[in-house]
């Protein structure tokens, strides 16, 4: 691939914003990357890794870090924001304020707007403006297995296809597959939503409850995705692709997902509280779990595997109590009104 060189800044020094800056960094691109915390900043500079989030794994020598957000973002072509659903309007927000020249904004934040429920491009596009090109990055990928180089595929959806085909570019590489698409409402749906469905599987494994229910729970959470995108105004294709099965797939069998693990410990019999401080990060479906509701009760929407995550994450109800429950519905035909009723 003749590939053109881009300067870029990500902005989110966790895990995932490290990253997708080192495969940036690899792939030739002139990157830095930008962290609230600026003694994380410092650390990075002078250590040149992510202790914090990617012990043991050193970042390419061409990868830059920058204490403040207007140092990383001066000259950037595009930016790539990396950071937790519920920091992306106060990055967005901050972002705004220094007023950069850009081709485009992406992001791999996967989520909802705590409290209104709105999709990330809804927030985006309150405080970028509706003429710069925005896209989201999303699919089966964990953090770690991209920063060592290991074998992945995800997809990037935007309304401006070349923007998306730019970003898509800029990410794909030797061991790094990057496909396209237009469906960002249903793309931001699937890897959000992935995080519920994860816990449910994880409290089915904790639980010991085998195999057959594991995959029972993942079929039978895709139905739900599919059925309250279409309902949303998504595809179906994109859910059947990387953002949905893919996505849902990795976070509901892969144990370096911190949904699965809340899951597995809420199976366990820990509470919610104790398993999100052994995580130590941000556990996305506690939060989202309520918006997902809220979308299904305004639709008018039977989602079961979601609605029980979120009583058990409000430990209204035990895992084993939510189990029974699930068991208890009763018998019907495996799609009684077509696909997406």
């Amino acid at each position: 691939m003749n590939r053109a060189v881009s300067r870029v800044a990500v902005l989110g020094a966790g895990s995932w914003g490290t990253a997708l800056a080192m495969l940036l960094a690899r792939n030739g691109h002139e990157t830095c990357l930008w962290g609230r915390d600026a003694a994380q900043m410092q650390a990075i500079s002078r250590q040149h890794e992510n202790t914090r989030y990617l012990p043991g794994i050193a970042l390419p020598g061409n990868l830059r870090a920058a204490e403040a957000m207007a140092d990383a973002i001066a000259g950037a072509h595009w930016l790539l924001v990396a950071v937790p659903s519920h920091a992306f309007a106060d990055t967005l927000r901050a972002l705004a304020a220094l007023r950069p020249s850009l081709a485009g904004v992406a992001w791999a934040s996967k989520g909802f707007e705590p409290g209104s429920g709105r999709f990330l491009h809804e927030v985006a596009r309150d405080h970028v403006g509706d003429t710069l090109p925005l896209a989201v990055i999303t699919g089966p990928s964990f953090a770690r297995e991209v920063a060592q180089g290991l074998p992945t595929a995800v997809t990037v959806h935007g309304l401006d296809d070349d923007f998306a085909t730019q970003v898509a570019e800029a990410l794909h590489g030797p061991t790094f597959r990057a496909y396209t698409g237009n469906d960002m409402l249903g793309a931001e749906l699937g890897g959000a939503m992935k995080n519920v469905l994860a816990v449910a599987t994880g409290v089915a494994d904790g639980m010991a409850l085998g195999l057959n229910a594991r995959a029972g729970l993942i079929t039978r959470g895709l139905n739900e995705m599919l059925r309250l995108n279409v309902a949303l105004g998504g595809r179906a294709e994109t859910l059947i692709g990387l953002a949905g099965l893919g996505d849902l797939v990795l976070t509901c069998t892969g144990d370096l997902s911190r949904n699965r693990r809340l899951g597995l410990a809420l199976g366990k019999g820990q509470s919610v509280a104790a398993a999100v401080a052994a995580i130590g990060q941000v556990v996305e479906s506690v939060q989202t779990v309520d918006e997902v509701m809220r979308l299904a009760e305004r639709h008018d929407l039977d989602l079961p595997i979601s609605a029980l995550v979120q009583q058990v994450l409000h430990e209204t109800i035990t895992p084993a109590e939510g189990l029974k429950m699930l068991l208890s519905r009763e018998q019907k035909p495996e799609y009684p009104d077509g696909l997406f009723r």
